[in-house]
């Protein structure tokens, strides 16, 4: 029993040992971390304490507009620097100025003069501070610095940083993390429930001084009740934690960051080292449990000899049947994996086709998308080939009179007429023809202005019949993209067709399409003067997402015409306000031919 007690306290000693190194290390790695964080934005007050708009807003304080220009500026800072809170405050402690000058309750007009770090930041100090924020309830570390002018301080600038990521950072550990004030109140810890807990009682003096300061309002400020199991060493010590029903052991081990007057503790439960003991303990038992079976087995050996035989015997059938079975199952494993690999390939395959099938349905809806479009503007189209028809006959009717009066010029002539608007209706519905059918989307480089021809040829009626006037300048006019010709024209008569009805209820009508180089891309911006996208404009591209009324669309062009511009390696996006709706494509630039086509003064010149 002696050498069982004096083992298990060696044990014990050196599992204590070991959690204490690992959790030294743990403690190390946590509080430079949290040092990190602070001295990260440690500097920034400091910096913004010189710049001159903050000095010269405390010499002349000018008017309302001055003091937004100010919140704006803080804002800008504080998005770019991702802290909290970034404000301004004078010298009475009142906040002028501030970067949630928008929020719901901001902190312009009020006075923090109470809070320490501006107390500091008055005496010409760095000001430091952990609270919860009065305000918004918040937690957050608070940094603050004097402003002055002409050796005079003036006001303090105080940056206020979010550190609940360092809890949700260390949350999945296995040990528990806690940080302590000065006073002892734990404000970070990887258990939630001793948040604003004390680790020893607080006095009535603490407690008042906290109180007053708004440190931690509404808080418990109540001891978590751990009692020391063992004197406390300057690394270490055991502390026992009394809950409702039972009672845990922890190794507690403290780490001090002056700078920030902080404590830095982590508390490791001892139960796997007490497990790790009774393991110990259960080996050492088994050993002598077997040195005792040997001897006893010595003293029995020659009454078990026929024993050991007749077992040894029953040993090796009982190894061959295990064998054999050992057999039989890698035999029925074997097939099954087979079974699973056969299946598996079936799965492979059926994938396979199941993604061929998306592709079809993809090329598919594309197609649709494109008969859509021809079936929206099938009104304008069947005017615009009626009026031809109508004066093919008018000229024709004509031409058979001036032949039976011998009058062959005038007869010429109308025949000529009718030849044109042949050619003219030939035209629309070669693009019609080109527009609607199939295309396997194969990329190469195309020459823009021709794209953009065709796009008009297939919109014009729409234009003529909505009163709008479209401009289109192409610079330079003979530029190339690597695109697929049919789908960058179906994508460019969606965008035109959406501007067209957005400017449905405007007075003036106006379209704007520009193409340029830039760098190494095409950029083609299709821009409106309508009214503009709703609030949510960032959804516009997702499927069944409209704003037109119930029954004009499905909301799948836009859809549509961002997977088309992706697949040719380009970009698309939406920028809209009250002024109107800018559409930008961004395709790469195949090349400039240098040969010019003349289409960019022909695109100018056509509007409708």
């Amino acid at each position: 029993m002696l050498t069982l007690f004096a083992a298990g306290r060696l044990a014990y000693q050196q599992g204590v040992d070991k959690l204490a190194e690992e959790g030294s290390y743990q403690l190390i790695l946590y509080a430079t971390y949290l040092q990190g964080v602070l001295e990260k934005y440690e500097a920034l007050p400091e910096l913004l304490a010189t710049d001159e708009r903050l000095v010269n807003f405390f010499l002349h304080p000018g008017s309302r507009e001055r003091v937004d220009v100010l919140n704006h500026y803080l804002e800008t800072v504080n998005a770019i620097s991702d802290a909290a809170d970034t404000y301004l405050m004078d010298a009475e402690g009142l906040t002028i100025a501030a970067s949630n000058w928008q929020a719901e309750r901001p902190f312009v007009g009020r006075n923090f003069s109470y809070r320490p770090y501006f107390q500091q930041a008055m005496s010409g100090q760095l000001g430091r501070y952990f609270a919860l924020g009065t305000t918004s309830s918040r937690r957050g570390y608070y940094f603050a610095y004097p402003v002055r002018s002409a050796q005079k301080i003036v006001g303090a600038v105080v940056i206020k940083i979010n550190i609940d990521s360092v809890e949700k950072n260390w949350g999945h550990k296995e040990e528990i993390f806690l940080v302590t004030d000065p006073d002892g109140v734990i404000f970070l810890t990887t258990k939630p429930q001793w948040r604003f807990h004390s680790l020893v009682p607080l006095t009535a003096e603490v407690k008042e001084r906290i109180l007053k300061s708004k440190r931690y309002p509404n808080a418990p400020l109540t001891p978590l009740g751990l009692q020391q199991k063992t004197p406390k060493s300057a690394a270490h010590a055991l502390v026992v934690l009394q809950e409702a029903e039972s009672s845990t052991t922890y190794l507690q081990q403290t780490f001090a960051m002056d700078h920030a007057g902080w404590q830095v503790h982590v508390l490791s439960e001892t139960g796997k080292v007490q497990g790790g003991v009774v393991r110990i303990l259960l080996a050492i038992l088994a050993f002598f449990g077997l040195v005792g079976c040997s001897l006893f087995m010595v003293w029995q050996r020659q009454q078990r000899i026929r024993e050991r035989i007749h077992h040894q015997e029953q040993t090796r059938e009982m190894l061959q049947l295990t064998n054999a079975g050992l057999e039989q199952r890698v035999n029925e494993r074997t097939c099954e994996l087979t079974t699973a690999n056969t299946l598996l390939r079936k799965e492979i395959e059926e994938r396979k086709k199941t993604e061929e099938k998306l592709r079809l349905a993809r090329s598919e809806l594309v197609h649709t998308a494109k008969l859509a479009t021809i079936g929206q503007m099938a009104t304008g189209i069947n005017h615009e080939l009626n009026q031809p028809l109508a004066a093919i006959q008018a000229y024709a009717d004509n031409g058979r009179k001036f032949l039976e009066k011998g009058r062959q010029q005038e007869a010429l002539w109308n025949f000529k007429q009718i030849s044109e608007l042949i050619e003219r209706m030939a035209r629309i519905g070669s693009q019609l023809k080109i527009f609607s059918r199939k295309t396997r989307g194969n990329i190469n480089s195309v020459p823009l202005y021709s794209v953009v021809d065709g796009a008009l040829e297939i919109i014009t009626p729409l234009l003529r019949k909505t009163g709008v006037e479209i401009n289109v300048v192409i610079l330079p006019d003979d530029v190339m993209v690597q695109a697929n010709s049919v789908l960058l024209q179906q994508a460019l008569v969606n965008l035109i067709s959406n501007a067209i009805q957005a400017l449905q209820e405007q007075s003036e009508k106006q379209i704007e399409v520009l193409a340029f180089i830039e760098q190494a891309n095409t950029c083609i911006t299709i821009q409106d003067n309508g009214p503009g996208l709703p609030r949510d404009k960032e959804k516009i591209f997702e499927p069944f997402y409209t704003t037109k009324p119930a029954g004009q669309g499905l909301g799948l062009g836009l859809t549509i015409t961002r997977r088309i511009i992706e697949d040719m390696n380009g970009t698309i996006s939406i920028d809209s306000d009250t002024q109107g709706t800018t559409a930008v494509i961004i395709l790469q630039t195949a090349q400039v031919t240098g040969a010019g086509h003349g289409g960019n003064q022909h695109m100018q010149d056509e509007a409708v």
